[in-house]
């Protein structure tokens, strides 16, 4: 999980990206990057941590150029501690590109081997984004003809690299002196908006981004979600140029996007996150309702601020009191995405502050979106026992997660897991709750896809399918055992 974004104005773009970056710094908190192109001249800064400290004055003044792009950053590839592996990514040939990546591809071994071997391109990162820019410049490089570059063929290297990568991608790719190209993979499984804002006698600003609260806080109209498979080019004096690059495209999202990653008040492929929650929530009642023993809920509590909606529809539909006993500390990163168990662990403590005077003596209904590793779950069930709860009953508005996550998110190892090959009540004595409650897996997707033209939505580590096909548990095992070297 990342966060991007690019934009093509008549003006200067610097002081844009970054405050796109700060709309999308929940997407990523390891490091964030900025690239500007002023005519045929890059301009890269990049740095760990977040964006309000990664970047000071001197270094927006050097950003020059009327194109740019960003990134923030969530490891699920590469070294997290490692500046190096920081977006964006930059080749000089062709022309010189630069890219950022949201995402995961699943045939980097592959994809190694052929760069090296047929190809004949350096790599020298373990980031899976520098091998798909390095994919890129060889499909365009095969692709030039005569002294000028043009949209078709821009598309045809598009297509080639949808022929060559698989897993999950959406990108943003500065080419030198003739403009910005952005693309998604064939199933759509990350996500891509694109706008557009009038500028008066110069034109028209474009911008993609990975969520549409982007758009709208920058005053852009949302044009539409790029599509599965398609490639949009726009030139460095704002023509805009799109194609379907990818022969047999699917739209099938990620399901953790509505879950978990996005923001509240973004819209994704037509779906609005907030309201997604709120029938997440309505639907979790209703099992509830089922396997709670009665009167073993006194009150209901978010953990904030994603579960929020579904916990407020939990109570609602219960007809029990909403409580808000979890303060939260805003200035500490979001704990799923720590690089670590312990700072997991740790982060739970300083992140959240159970009051005691919501909880002593009362029987505690929790609501949360998810349960991955289990860390901050446990750590949430005994800051409750120790403010004064009487009981503790945990819910999760999503389904156990059971299997690794290959697609962009930092789950890919079984071990990790806590629901992997244990059944509720174990997981539930694990935890040290007294009752624990899922969310069914059609009733997630119900709730998500409710209203809307999509039929499927890519939900792998809840039931093992892989959407693209082609990851095999041989490819699984070798994940494990890379991230236990």
């Amino acid at each position: 999980m990342c966060g991007i974004v690019g934009i093509v104005s008549p003006e200067p773009v610097n002081q844009q990206v970054y405050d796109s970056l700060l709309l999308l710094q929940h997407r990523g908190q390891d490091s964030t990057g900025i690239a500007t192109a002023d005519g045929s001249t890059f301009h890269i800064k990049k740095a760990k941590g977040q964006v309000r400290e990664a970047f000071r004055t001197r270094d927006m003044r050097s950003l020059l150029g009327n194109v740019g792009l960003g990134h923030v950053r969530y490891a699920t590839k590469g070294d997290a501690a490692n500046e190096s592996e920081a977006q964006p990514f930059y080749v000089n040939a062709p022309y010189g590109i630069v890219l950022v990546h949201n995402g995961n591809l699943t045939n980097t071994r592959e994809l190694a081997n052929d760069l090296f071997h047929v190809d004949r391109r350096h790599v020298n990162s373990t980031s899976d984004t520098e091998m798909l820019l390095n994919v890129l410049a060889t499909e365009l490089q095969g692709q030039i003809s005569g002294l000028d570059l043009d949209p078709d063929q821009v598309f045809a290297a598009v297509s080639q690299v949808h022929e060559r990568v698989e897993g999950s991608y959406a990108a943003i790719a500065m080419i030198a002196g003739h403009g910005l190209l952005a693309f998604r993979d064939p199933f759509g499984i990350r996500p891509l908006v694109l706008g557009r804002r009038a500028a008066g006698l110069v034109g028209d600003e474009w911008i993609v981004a990975s969520e549409s609260l982007v758009l709208e806080a920058s005053g852009y109209e949302v044009v539409r979600e790029v599509a599965p498979g398609e490639a949009v080019f726009v030139t460095t004096s704002g023509e805009f140029y799109s194609r379907q690059c990818a022969k047999e495209p699917r739209l099938i999202p990620c399901s953790f996007e509505y879950v978990y990653l996005a923001r509240p008040d973004s819209v994704m492929n037509g779906i609005s996150v907030y309201e997604a929650r709120l029938r997440l929530g309505n639907r979790l009642a209703d099992t509830i309702a089922r396997y709670a023993p009665a009167g073993d809920i006194d009150v209901v509590m978010p953990i904030p601020d994603s579960s929020r909606p579904a916990a407020m529809q939990v109570a609602q539909k219960l007809g029990v009191e909403y409580r808000e006993g979890f303060y939260k500390n805003r200035y500490v990163g979001r704990t799923f995405i720590m690089p670590g168990q312990s700072e997991r662990k740790k982060s739970v403590r300083q992140k959240l502050n159970a009051m005691s005077s919501e909880f002593k003596g009362k029987n505690i209904l929790i609501v949360d979106d998810s349960i991955v590793r289990g860390t901050t779950s446990k750590e949430i069930v005994d800051m409750a026992r120790a403010a004064g709860a009487n009981k503790v009953t945990f819910t999760s508005a999503a389904p156990p997660v059971r299997y690794p996550h290959v697609y962009g998110i930092n789950m890919p190892t079984r071990r990790e897991l806590v629901a992997a090959g244990r059944k509720i009540p174990d997981i539930a004595r694990e935890l040290g709750a007294d009752h624990l409650i899922y969310q069914e897996v059609d009733d997630m997707q119900s709730a998500i896809l409710e209203g809307s033209s999509i039929t499927e939505l890519e939900m792998s580590c809840f039931t093992g399918e892989y959407v693209t096909g082609t990851v095999t548990q041989e490819y699984l095992d070798w994940v494990e055992r890379t991230q236990l070297s």
